[in-house]
């Protein structure tokens, strides 16, 4: 019986001249991950939630984290396709409390009733509230404190 040879795995070797390419991606564009795939390499980049606690607060910067992506990871909802999905009603800026270090208005597992103010948008130095649709638990929250937003745009899944 012929003895195979053994192979070692292959250590994992940082390509930091990526991960800094990616992380100035991330701050030029607003977006919170980057996740490419090169050669069988996953690399993702991914912004810390900080929250910023409204208009006239700055963004703290965020420490970009190199996360493993485990290939058996329970599939998210599709904010899409949820019946409870509340979608953004214009372009703007998204706050989750009515001031700087306020309360936010909702939090997830919070009960709201349809009405109810579950975030505020800014657009052209207008502050919108975004009412509730419908009454029932918040279950995702899909938007940073500070955001920018897109019409459209999946901002809160209510159960």
């Amino acid at each position: 019986m012929a003895k195979s040879p053994k192979t070692s795995p292959t250590p994992l070797s940082v390509d930091r001249e990526l991960i800094h390419e990616l992380t100035k991606l991330l701050d030029e564009t607003g977006l919170t991950e980057i996740e490419i795939e090169q050669d069988g390499q996953r690399v993702r980049v991914a912004r810390g939630a900080v929250a910023a606690a409204g208009p006239a607060a700055t963004r703290a910067a965020a420490v970009p984290a190199l996360q493993p992506v485990a290939e058996s990871a329970v599939a998210p909802i599709d904010a899409s396709k949820h019946p409870g999905v509340v979608t953004s009603p214009m372009v703007g800026t998204a706050y989750g409390s009515p001031e700087p270090g306020a309360k936010p208005f909702i939090e997830i597992g919070s009960q709201v009733k349809a009405g109810d103010t579950l975030l505020i948008i800014e657009a052209m130095k207008t502050m919108n509230t975004i009412p509730a649709p419908r009454a029932g638990s918040v279950i995702q929250i899909l938007f940073e404190d500070g955001q920018p937003v897109e019409f459209g745009e999946p901002l809160v899944i209510i159960e």
